[in-house]
C-alpha cells in the first residue's frame, strides 16, 4: 500500500510526524491510501487507539482525509493551493473581463457616510465590552431578512461572506467531514473547504441552481453540510427559482441533521427576490454581503440563522477579532437608509449587458449561462486554448478551472466593465475561442 515508505513511531505524535515527513518528501503521494488503523497498529506494536489519535491529528492538519469504508488517504492536493493562482496575467492593450469586480460607476460614494459616522464616533467612541453588532444595523438587516422570507433568527456580522461561511463551518463541522458545494462554484469557497480539513463533494448546477438529484446523492454519500447560492451564483449567474427551492427543501427535509448555508450573492444587484431554502428547523445560516452593491472594501456581511449556530459563531468571534468594526457597520446603516443604491437600477444595468452578451452568443450558436448578477459562464471545448485565443484577440477572461471540480471546461466573463458596444466584438471572439482549437498543417 505504501510502497517502500515505512510509517514509524510508538506515540500518536510520532506516527503523525512520520506520515507528514513522508508527504513532505513526496514518498507518500497525493491520493495514496494509508493502512487501516488496526493493521498499522499491529505493524507498529501499539494500541489501535494510538493510531486513531495520530490519524485524527493528521485530518485536523489537513494532511489526510477519511472517507468512510474507503479509509484514510493522503489529501489529493495541498489545502493551501489557491485557485486565485490560476489568474491570467493581463498584458497591456488587453481588456480584462475576468476579474469579478463590480462596476465602480454603480457603487455609491462613501465619503458622506464615513464622515457622518466619524463625527458621531468623535462624540461617543466605541468601547471594549459593547455588543458586537450595532443595534440599528441588526434591526435593518433583520427587517430585510424578514422581507426576503428568511426565517426568524438572531443577527451576526462578519468580515464578508467567506468569513461568515468559514466561521459557520468551523463552528458546526469537524475535520474530515464532507461539504456539498456547487460545481461550478465560487473558487474561494472551493479553496476554503479543503483548507479547513473538510472534504468537498461536488453538486451539479443549472440556471435554476443546484440540481436536487445531485444534492440528494451528496447527502446520501455523507455530506454534513450544503452550501447554496440563492442569486447571482458565481460563476454561472444561476438564480434559485421558487420551484427549485421547493424541490431542494424536500431533499433537505430527509436529512434534518445537515447544516444548510445560504449565500445571497445577489444582494443589492438582483431585482428578483430570493427564494430561501431555510425553514427555521435544524442548523442553518443565511448570509448577505454588502460588497457587490455598496463597495468591496467595506468587508461587511450580515448573517442570521438558528440561535445555537449564531451563538457559536459570535462566541468564537469574541475570542479572535472580537467584533467587526462598528464604524463600518454604522457606515453601512447610513448607506442603507439613504437609498443611494437602487437594486432595480443596478440589476437593470448588469442585466442589459449580461443578457445582451448571452443573446449575442446564442445568435452565434454558442451556449452561455447568466440568469442574474454580473457573470456569464461559457462552456468551451479546450479551456487553455480558449483563454489563449481570447487574449490574442484582446480579451482576458477567467479560466473555468478556478471554479470547478468535476464540471466541464469553460470560461467566465464579468460584464461589469463592458459597454453595449463591446458585446458584439466580444461575442465574435468568444465564438471563435469556444470551439476546438484550429487545425494546423505542417509541410
Amino acid at each position: 500500500m505504501l510502497g517502500e515508505y515505512r510509517i514509524e513511531g510508538r506515540r500518536a505524535s510520532e506516527i503523525a510526524a512520520s506520515v507528514e515527513r513522508g508527504v513532505g518528501s513526496g514518498q507518500l503521494e497525493p491520493g495514496q491510501p494509508l493502512p487501516p488503523m488496526r493493521e498499522l497498529a499491529a505493524t507498529l506494536g501499539v494500541n489501535p487507539n494510538t493510531v486513531a489519535a495520530a490519524y485524527r491529528t493528521l485530518r485536523e492538519r489537513g494532511v489526510i482525509e477519511t472517507d468512510g469504508r474507503r479509509g484514510s488517504r493522503v489529501r489529493p492536493a495541498p489545502a493551501t493551493t489557491a485557485r486565485g493562482s490560476l489568474q491570467v496575467e493581463v498584458p497591456a492593450g488587453v481588456r480584462d473581463v475576468g476579474n469579478g469586480s463590480p462596476d465602480p460607476a454603480l457603487l455609491p460614494p462613501l465619503g458622506a457616510a464615513l464622515a457622518k459616522v466619524a463625527g458621531a464616533y468623535a462624540r461617543r467612541p466605541t468601547q471594549y465590552g459593547e455588543e458586537p453588532v450595532d443595534e440599528e444595523f441588526a434591526r435593518l438587516a433583520r427587517a430585510a431578512f424578514d422581507r426576503a422570507g428568511v426565517p426568524a433568527g438572531p443577527v451576526g456580522v462578519a468580515s464578508g461572506s467567506l468569513d461568515a461561511i468559514e466561521r459557520v463551518l468551523t463552528a458546526r463541522l469537524r475535520p474530515g467531514d464532507a461539504v456539498a458545494v456547487e460545481d461550478p462554484g465560487w473558487g474561494s469557497l472551493l479553496d476554503l473547504v479543503p483548507a479547513l480539513g473538510l472534504r468537498p463533494v461536488p453538486v451539479a448546477v443549472d440556471d435554476d441552481g443546484p440540481l436536487p438529484d445531485s444534492v440528494a446523492r451528496a447527502l446520501r454519500a455523507g455530506a454534513r453540510a450544503v452550501v447554496v447560492t440563492d442569486r447571482a451564483q458565481n460563476p454561472t449567474g444561476a438564480r434559485v427559482t421558487a420551484a427549485r427551492a421547493a424541490a431542494l427543501r424536500a431533499v433537505l427535509d430527509r436529512h434534518p441533521d445537515v447544516l444548510l448555508i445560504e449565500d445571497d450573492h445577489g444582494h443589492g444587484i438582483v431585482a428578483e427576490p430570493p427564494h430561501p431554502l431555510a425553514t427555521g428547523d435544524g442548523a442553518w445560516v443565511f448570509v448577505r454581503s454588502v460588497a457587490k452593491a455598496w463597495g468591496p472594501d467595506l468587508r461587511i456581511a450580515a448573517f442570521t440563522g438558528d440561535p445555537e449556530t449564531v451563538d457559536r459563531v459570535l462566541g468564537r468571534q469574541r475570542l479572535g477579532p472580537g467584533w467587526v468594526s462598528r464604524l463600518l457597520q454604522r457606515a453601512v446603516v447610513e448607506l442603507w437608509t439613504s437609498g443611494v443604491v437602487d437594486p432595480e437600477v443596478v440589476a437593470a444595468a448588469y442585466g442589459e449587458r449580461r443578457d445582451g452578451l448571452v443573446r449575442a452568443l446564442a445568435a452565434r450558436g454558442v451556449e452561455a449561462h447568466g440568469r442574474s448578477g454580473m457573470n456569464v459562464w461559457i462552456p468551451v471545448a479546450d479551456e487553455t486554448g480558449a483563454v489563449a485565443r481570447l487574449q490574442a484577440r484582446g480579451w482576458a477572461v477567467a479560466p473555468g478551472a478556478r471554479f470547478r471540480l468535476e464540471a466541464g471546461p469553460a470560461v467566465r466573463v464579468t460584464v461589469s466593465g463592458l459597454t453595449l458596444a463591446d458585446l458584439e466584438p466580444l461575442a465574435d471572439a468568444l465564438a471563435y475561442a469556444a470551439g476546438p482549437a484550429p487545425a494546423r498543417r505542417y509541410g
